[in-house]
């Protein structure tokens, strides 16, 4: 077979089995981006490897405590570092509600705008589909693809987290510390399904980057302004940032009602790209 059709989206692997893959396009995305997503996983052990560890110096010390006492209030309401005394309170504060959410919104953005948006940009998409291949396999395929590399880097989050624990003093609960990957896991993949959602929509792979950095930015910052006080706290209800760490995941566990309002999203989400996807021209 030519290499024009395996760049089409027809993997290797179904080469070999007479292209009778069952999920081509699935096993062919993550063929192609096993390097990255390695990468993303070595970048969030490290910074896990950088912060947890300082826990029992930074975190617990009278002296950090007084430094952030002497910090702008509105500052530490932003980075939630009122809880940072405690291990549960210092690394939802240091890793999950920060590097580890920037870490990984980058990632599933890339992904998610490239999946199908990138695709049609660079005329592959084109090929793809002129194999026989349908226009909701695109899309489910390539949103299966990101999901499993989602799910990849939350159980390294898991089990990096669960080593240092011990170590670091953190005083963590497995259970809930599950629960807060699960959390995190599907902050994630909500914000790459929106990247996903407007590329294929679209066509373009900026609008993609575009959309899935508004959900998280404006996450963010709604969940920044409604910890400033009362009369701003209706803005948490516009804010997926805040209904996944609102209610202190990594000391309490996850909350079923986000769990699976979350998954409603993400599902109609795919739903409307399907939809939208199917009936527009591509290319144009």
């Amino acid at each position: 077979m030519s290499a024009t059709v395996r760049s089409a989206g027809r993997p290797e692997s179904a080469d070999r089995h007479g292209g009778r893959a069952v999920v081509p396009l699935f096993v062919v995305a993550l063929e192609s981006s096993w390097r990255s997503l390695v990468g993303w996983c070595v970048g969030l052990t490290a910074a896990l490897c950088l912060y947890l560890p300082l826990f029992p110096s930074i975190g617990g010390s009278q002296q950090m405590q007084q430094l952030i006492a002497a910090l702008p209030r509105e500052l530490v309401r932003t980075l939630n570092y009122d809880q940072i005394g405690t291990g549960t309170g210092y690394t939802q504060s240091t890793f999950f509600g920060l590097m580890g959410f920037v870490l990984t919104t980058i990632a599933v953005i890339g992904w998610g705008a490239a999946a199908v948006g990138g695709d049609e940009e660079s005329g592959q998409l084109e090929l793809t589909l002129a194999h026989g291949v349908t226009r909701t396999q695109v899309v489910l395929e390539r949103f299966a693809a990101l999901a499993v590399r989602v799910a990849v880097m939350v159980v390294v989050v898991f089990v990096v987290v669960l080593v240092l624990n011990g170590p670091s003093q953190l005083g963590l609960d497995a259970g809930h510390l599950a629960g807060t990957c699960l959390q995190f896991g599907l902050l994630a993949l909500l914000t790459g399904t929106v990247a996903l959602a407007a590329g294929a929509v679209t066509g373009r792979r900026v609008a993609g980057v575009g959309a899935g950095t508004a959900v998280a930015v404006l996450g963010y910052v709604f969940n920044a302004l409604g910890n400033q006080s009362a009369d701003l706290q209706w803005l948490h209800a516009f804010s997926p940032y805040h209904a996944v760490f609102g209610t202190d995941p990594v000391a309490h566990g996850a909350d079923g009602g986000v769990v699976l309002a979350f998954a409603v999203a993400i599902a109609a989400l795919v739903a409307v790209a399907v939809a939208l996807f199917s009936r527009r021209d591509v290319g144009r």
